[in-house]
């Protein structure tokens, strides 16, 4: 089933042409991702789908009744709703039915002996009754929780924007809609909670279209792409994966034919030179086709985003950590750390949001002070920071004259001199561009000239006792990224990665983009919780392999344990000493009790939340017992294994 149709729509901002004469449909099982270079309209054309923008030409045809969920970029929200009523802020009977009994309910409890009140709850709650609608109000607090909210009548107006796009994230899957659309819904969310979103709409019913940078999230929830590029519009049936190999089929295609037309273009050239007059029919027609021919010669211009990678010299010494620590309102977030960072040094540092990771970031760059412990500096490192938000620009600035405020011109590492203007060019700023007002870009492209600062030394920083101070101008050797991947695109995506495998020097990246991870680091720092932050050699798909053996392991049940055994018989003739298998479940019990008391500890605090789902309860309940029941039983163990480690150790002495 068709459920809308675009017909030749056209977009324009001023001299700038976002797309021409598009068409495309989209059916009720389709699940869409929609992709191109920041600043080509892919949030524009989702506005136009929706109805809060129209095009210059065209239409949208929609299906009859047909239902459309939409999660912009930037939400509004009502910051004086609790979480849960902004995620049932819906147009469905169902949530209509949900939002008035959550007001009566609590118009009931600030008047509990109105007789009225009392009557329309108890004829608002056998309506829920009838209509099930108890499990969708469960579902509206399991989507929140599994998104990383869990205080369901905490006002919207205190949440932090990540926060806020979540719960409205929330929103947009709760509400039942035939086509649900989305505009970078892996935003300010974890590795954890992406992986679950992924899970979610694969098993949706129901059509989805999205704007992601996310490419691991693509190939694996997208059955077709749909990409904007120089205006025009190309669909290819098939993952992200599919789409890589497909379009890289059409570019050599077409510069195969622009090859021939840079030939044709050559001859017909040399003929115009010889003074061709256009005194015939015959003559004037190749004149025109010349004409055409020059027209095509400059609308292939493929532009691609290419960086030179350039750094200062770096020193033996780059950024050492001894014994940091830092605390807010007395929780740890970083306990007791010690790092090294070595020359040519690729980090991922990655956790929960809210864990403390930006924070390391501002320590090491002298943002905030540690409460224990100290940062070293090497003399000769110079820090690119690239924040998670952008700074302040003066939007009235010209694009050029941002980059100018750095440098006119920039030595290469391969010994070239560039200038402003073509670096700004191979960042995909035309000369046009260069010259508007800041203003005047998308917030990607916004982000995308943010970016081309840092690497020019456009974020240098460090600490000089009690300030931060500018470093001087020119390549820095150490990058510091905070959530890089955040409103990029994923061709300028994959130019960066490129960019930093070639980099000389050191890349200490914030993260959750898991594609990224894996292309760009080869070390991680992991935060834990209450200040723990462990340490890992490889990249992000290796370290999640790695935490699968483990929880495997600790899954194997360990071996019933007789009474006899729990007092073994010695032998005389060998003497008491701890089995392999005893040993190596020694080394790990620790760890598997730590396991079984976080998942102890959840579903407690699960249990707190679920108020009148007696179902929600009764499968907690059962969980919590079978937990308790384990840790019972791995405590016995553990207990039985350190006696006999300590009577060996005894015995040895």
């Amino acid at each position: 089933m068709n459920l809308l149709s675009i017909e030749k729509i056209t977009k324009n901002y001023g001299p700038k042409m976002l797309f021409n004469q598009v068409t495309f449909g989209i059916d009720s099982l389709d699940k869409i991702g929609l992709i191109g270079i920041n600043g080509t309209g892919k949030s524009t054309l989702l506005r136009i789908l929706v109805g809060d923008e129209h095009p210059d030409e065209g239409k949208v045809t929609y299906a009859s009744n047909a239902r459309i969920g939409y999660l912009p970029q930037n939400p509004a929200l009502q910051d004086e709703r609790t979480v849960l009523e902004e995620a049932i802020q819906g147009n469905s009977p169902l949530l209509k039915l949900i939002r008035n009994y959550e007001e009566t309910l609590e118009r009931t409890e600030q008047n509990p002996s109105d007789p009225g009140l009392q009557q329309k709850l108890v004829q608002l709650g056998q309506k829920m009754d009838e209509t099930n609608a108890w499990q969708v109000e469960s579902e509206a607090k399991t989507i929140l929780t599994k998104l990383g909210i869990t205080d369901f009548q905490a006002k919207v107006g205190i949440l932090s924007g990540g926060q806020r796009k979540r719960v409205a994230l929330a929103a947009a899957l709760i509400n039942p809609v035939d086509l649900l659309i989305l505009d970078e819904p892996t935003n300010h969310i974890d590795n954890q909670t992406v992986d679950w979103l992924e899970q979610y709409l694969k098993g949706r019913m129901g059509a989805l279209l999205m704007v992601t940078h996310d490419r691991y999230f693509l190939d694996r929830v997208a059955g077709r792409i749909l990409e904007i590029s120089e205006g025009k519009l190309y669909s290819y049936s098939g993952n992200y994966s599919w789409f890589l190999e497909k379009k890289a089929e059409r570019e050599e295609m077409e510069q195969t034919l622009a090859a021939r037309r840079q030939n044709l273009f050559r001859r017909e050239l040399a003929w115009i030179k010889r003074g061709a007059k256009a005194r015939s029919t015959k003559q004037q027609a190749r004149i025109g086709r010349f004409e055409d021919l020059q027209q095509q010669m400059s609308d292939t211009d493929h532009r691609s985003l290419e960086m030179v990678a350039g750094s200062s010299r770096l020193g033996k010494k780059v950024i050492v950590i001894d014994g940091l620590g830092k605390s807010f309102a007395g929780k740890p977030v970083i306990g007791n750390l010690d790092y090294a960072f070595s020359r040519d040094d690729r980090v991922g540092v990655i956790g929960p949001n809210g864990i403390g990771k930006s924070t390391l970031l501002n320590l090491m760059i002298g943002y905030i002070k540690p409460d224990q412990g100290r940062i070293e500096t090497g003399s000769t490192v110079k820090i690119g920071f690239f924040s998670q938000e952008n700074p302040p620009m003066d939007e009235n600035l010209r694009v050029i004259d941002y980059i100018k405020s750095q440098a006119e011109h920039l030595l290469t590492a391969d010994g070239d001199t560039i200038s402003a203007s073509q670096l700004l060019e191979r960042f995909l700023f035309p000369a046009a561009l260069q010259w508007s007002p800041i203003a005047n870009l998308s917030g990607g492209e916004k982000r995308r000239l943010y970016l081309l600062h840092v690497l020019m030394g456009g974020s240098n920083v460090l600490q000089l006792e009690d300030e931060v101070q500018p470093q001087q101008n020119g390549f820095p050797n150490v990058l510091i990224l905070d959530e890089p991947t955040n409103d990029l695109d994923t061709q300028t995506l994959s130019i960066l990665e490129d960019y930093l495998a070639d980099f000389p020097g050191v890349v200490i990246a914030v993260s959750h983009d898991r594609y990224f991870l894996d292309r760009v680091v080869d070390k991680l720092l992991i935060f834990e919780g209450d200040g723990e932050i462990s340490h890992f050699v490889g990249n992000y798909s290796e370290y999640l392999e790695y935490r699968q053996k483990q929880t495997e392991e600790a899954l194997t049940p360990l071996k019933a344990i007789s009474k006899d055994e729990l007092e073994p018989k010695r032998s005389k003739e060998k003497p008491l000493k701890l089995s392999y298998n005893e040993q190596r479940e020694l080394d790990q019990i620790d760890q598997v009790i730590a396991g079984v008391e976080n998942e102890l500890a959840e579903v407690k605090t699960r249990l707190a939340q679920a108020g009148s789902d007696y179902i929600l309860l009764q499968e907690l309940t059962v969980s919590q017992e079978k937990l308790e029941q384990r840790l019972n039983e791995l405590m016995e163990r553990w207990a039985y294994l350190n006696e006999k480690a300590e009577e060996i150790a005894k015995n040895k002495a």
